[in-house]
């Protein structure tokens, strides 16, 4: 249940912003991804090829961490339940830690880092990323 400081709407309101910044970076990541898989490996012809490289190619495989989590907010917020205030700030925590700083190990981070080098746009949604949560405390 949600606290008299945080009504269902606002706990409801915070995670549906994450949701959507995460989708942004994710989406952005992705196209990154893809131009240098496109580049580097081979071309990718069409739509369906993307979808099953995402899914099976480990070219893509530390983008499921944060697809995942993105799953996470989306079945929070499906749930019959409305999420709590501890709820969201779980999963900004764990969206934080994601995006720890350098020095911090894991193959997301490492790639991710190597994303952020490689492309200014990862860089703008990183910021993006960095801001929201931010806002969101």
């Amino acid at each position: 249940m949600a606290t008299l400081e945080s009504p269902p709407d606002a706990v409801r309101q915070r995670l549906t912003d994450l949701r959507n910044g995460l989708l942004h970076l994710h989406k952005t990541l992705l196209d990154s991804e893809s131009a240098t898989y496109d580049h580097d490996i081979a071309r990718i012809t069409s739509k369906g090829q993307l979808l099953e490289l995402v899914l099976h190619d480990p070219w893509f495989a530390w983008l499921h961490e944060l697809s995942e989590l993105v799953v996470l907010i989306d079945e929070m917020l499906d749930a019959k339940e409305p999420a709590t205030l501890l709820d969201a700030g779980r999963l900004i925590k764990q969206a934080r830690w994601l995006f720890a700083p350098p020095g911090t190990s894991g193959n997301f981070r490492q790639h991710y880092l190597e994303a952020l080098q490689r492309d200014p746009n990862v860089v703008m949604a990183h910021a993006e990323t960095m801001k929201l949560l931010a806002s969101l405390g």
